[in-house]
């Protein structure tokens, strides 16, 4: 079985004998930057802190998600929310494409109504029942029904680019990123983004996204914990989860471009396991 994802899953790879990312773009009216292995991601963000004009991404195109189906008949497929994006569009486009040529082969879309971290969790779990020699059909419906108890919380320190992007007020991006205030949200049950409050400095905005874990019913199982350029704030985090669940499972990855373009630089997101499904 193939997994394939989109790069807005922060992975390169995964515990799985066929894993593949197709890449996003970002762009802006001078230049694009393809989200792949090669991408700096450091280079990415001091040119868009620099850039005055607009700024956005592509998702990836039906015929680049033809390219990764082939060659497999068992496909599992994971896409950055589609409210945000038509990466996942583009991959139900090409699934039905596929089998035209290929009337036998399975091929699983998942929308993630999420990023990053969650992806990340999704994935994880995915690997696991790939892993274990479950039928197709048999891993699908336990996939969504995992899906169904996984959520994603984040803290932004600056929305520079998702103002250039056309997706949130300018002023009140210049505002935050002044003020030192950092925003904190979830991504909601539709897959769009929930700005839920305001915090000023990181330690309290840490704060905020654990007291937000455990309202959603997080209870000491499996999180991961994404950051554009901000360990610091990340292991911080995971050190305040342990020290509450201490045999909780909690793992860290920076962002690849995709992310990296929409958290930017201190961004935190955090997705996690709840005992309360939505």
């Amino acid at each position: 079985m193939r997994i394939l994802a989109d790069s807005s899953c922060d992975l390169f790879a995964l515990n799985s004998p066929d894993f593949r990312t197709v890449p996003l773009t970002i762009y802006t009216d001078e230049k694009s930057f393809v989200d792949d292995i090669s991408l700096n991601v450091t280079e990415l963000l001091d040119y868009l802190a620099a850039w005055k004009g607009r700024s956005y991404t592509s998702c990836p195109s039906v015929d680049a998600w033809l390219q990764a189906y082939e060659g497999s008949s068992e496909i599992f497929v994971m896409t950055v929310t589609s409210a945000l994006s038509g990466s996942y569009n583009s991959a139900v486009t090409a699934s039905q494409m596929y089998r035209e040529e290929h009337p036998d082969a399975k091929i699983s879309v998942i929308d993630s109504l999420s990023t990053g971290a969650e992806e990340i969790l999704l994935l994880t779990k995915l690997a696991e029942l790939v892993n274990s020699g479950a039928a197709f059909a048999d891993i699908d419906e336990q996939i969504r029904a995992y899906q169904k108890q996984t959520r994603l919380f984040f803290s932004f320190f600056s929305l520079h680019n998702l103002s250039q992007n056309g997706r949130v007020n300018k002023a009140a991006a210049a505002a935050l990123s002044v003020l030192n205030i950092a925003v904190t949200g979830t991504a909601t049950e539709g897959g769009t983004i929930k700005v839920s409050g305001k915090a000023r400095g990181q330690r309290k905005a840490l704060r905020v996204m654990m007291q937000d874990m455990k309202k959603a019913g997080y209870a000491g199982g499996r999180a991961v914990i994404t950051h554009t350029e901000n360990e610091e704030a990340a292991l911080l985090l995971k050190e305040q989860i342990l020290e509450e669940y201490p045999n909780a499972e909690i793992t860290v990855y920076p962002t690849r471009g995709l992310c990296s373009y929409y958290m930017e630089r201190k961004g935190v997101v955090i997705s996690c396991e709840t005992e309360v499904s939505r």
